[in-house]
């Protein structure tokens, strides 16, 4: 499905995204049509080939009426996960990569959940961080909302 200039995308393990234009480009021999996107966090610029935005996993963002279902993800606490570090983590890893907001917000509750039981490594903090500026960044696209509103909702689901 074709992404027009101002459309709002999610690009995975960054987060929401402007199109910010549509510009062509020779690479290997050849012309080919590029998507400009403008992450909505910091100022970082990427270049997707059109034809494969598919591939690279950029996707809309979802939609208000499914806000509700990523609440839920939050709010559960039975949550299993490998007890060791460097398994926990490279699970995590994956998850974030993955671009599905559904495990971006398991990350992020699984890791509240253990910073407020035995606290994180550093390493944990960051990903922390990450996976939880990514998802208030499409959560605030989902909402139409700003990301300091988006975050105070999702720290309301964490309680």
């Amino acid at each position: 499905m074709g992404y027009e200039v101002g459309a709002r995308v999610v690009y995975p393990h960054h987060g929401a995204a402007i199109v910010e234009r549509k510009e062509m480009k020779r690479a290997f021999g050849r012309e080919t049509e590029y998507l400009v996107l403008r992450m909505t966090r910091g100022k970082m610029i990427l270049s997707v080939p059109s034809d494969k935005v598919d591939e690279v996993g950029v996707r809309w963002p979802i939609s208000v009426d499914e806000v509700e279902d990523l609440f839920e993800v939050m709010r559960k606490r039975d949550v299993h996960e490998p007890a060791n570090w460097s398994r926990r983590f490279k699970n995590h890893q994956e998850k974030l990569k993955s671009g599905d907001v559904y495990q971006v917000a398991e990350i992020v509750r699984n890791l509240a959940l253990r910073e407020n039981k035995k606290g994180l490594s550093a390493g944990e903090k960051a990903l922390y961080k990450r996976a939880f500026e990514v998802l208030i960044s499409e959560l605030s696209f989902a909402l139409e909302t700003t990301e300091e509103k988006a975050a105070a909702r999702v720290e309301d689901a964490l309680k």
